[in-house]
């Protein structure tokens, strides 16, 4: 096979949760791209309808809101594939999470001494329990089926420890640090739970996107990188179509850092 052929996803049957936001829409773009038919869940009719829009109904675009934390919602959207699509999907990114946009009009973080449990409670939910209810429901699938990839996406913080002086008198969620390290340690479980079943699954952990920050911010986090600069959105797809694709076909429980640098210090 000629090495770009690859890359190719032509007939592959995709699913991205959190789809609909910033980055999830970009891995979407990035396996539409490559020739997937992907599939979003997501809980925003809001973001959902921008999506739509953005890709203007592309007929290899299907969207559904959905809770994903929610086992039984989750089991009845697998049977309602299945009968649609005659088939199941041989890709997953476990993409969703609940994380507010830092900007200096917008968002003061809860310190770890003030952070409520009940909305700990809510965000781990969401990252990191959708994570493993959707991995073993369309997991199970790929399992049976003995093909499938899983792309869990963590963070740069979810390798180290976030700086918590660039938050000024606020400080990054703890609950961010807890999904994000407990990504990867579903992505490693994962890794060896099924691969005998022909189902490979890695974690990116991608750095922070320049997303209209503020100046002082955007500042502080660019002297914490080596390339002394943020990501572009698009910088990422790349990468994804790469590791949902047989051009990554040996790798398996790897973490993939594409941060600028940042974790090698």
């Amino acid at each position: 096979m000629n090495t770009l052929e690859k890359f190719n996803l032509d007939n592959t049957l995709s699913i991205v949760t959190g789809g609909a936001g910033m980055l999830g829409a970009k891995h979407v773009e990035a396996l539409l791209d490559a020739g997937s038919i992907v599939i979003v869940l997501d809980s925003s009719i809001k973001n959902i309808d921008k999506l739509n829009k953005d890709f203007n109904s592309n007929n290899k675009l299907h969207t559904f809101q959905i809770d994903i934390s929610n086992e039984e919602s989750v089991l009845r959207l697998k049977d309602k594939i299945s009968k649609k699509f005659e088939s199941y999907p041989s890709i997953l990114i476990n993409n969703a999470a609940i994380d507010p946009k830092v900007n200096e009009a917008e968002v003061k973080y809860d310190t770890f001494e003030t952070f409520k449990l009940e909305k700990l409670s809510q965000e781990i939910n969401v990252g990191l329990i959708g994570a493993v209810i959707c991995t073993r429901v369309f997991g199970s699938d790929m399992a049976k089926n003995n093909k499938g990839v899983i792309l869990n996406i963590s963070s740069d913080l979810g390798i180290i420890a976030p700086n918590q002086e660039i938050y000024g008198n606020s400080s990054k969620p703890v609950s961010y640090s807890i999904i994000k390290h407990g990504i990867i340690g579903l992505t490693r479980y994962t890794a060896t739970y099924w691969a005998k079943n022909g189902v490979r699954c890695n974690a990116l952990a991608p750095g922070g996107i320049k997303n209209d920050q503020g100046e002082d911010f955007i500042s502080k986090v660019e002297k914490l990188i080596p390339m002394n600069r943020m990501a572009d959105v698009d910088e990422y797809k790349a990468t994804v179509v790469y590791m949902c694709s047989d051009a990554s076909s040996y790798m398996n429980g790897a973490v993939v850092s594409v941060d600028g640098g940042r974790t090698s210090w």
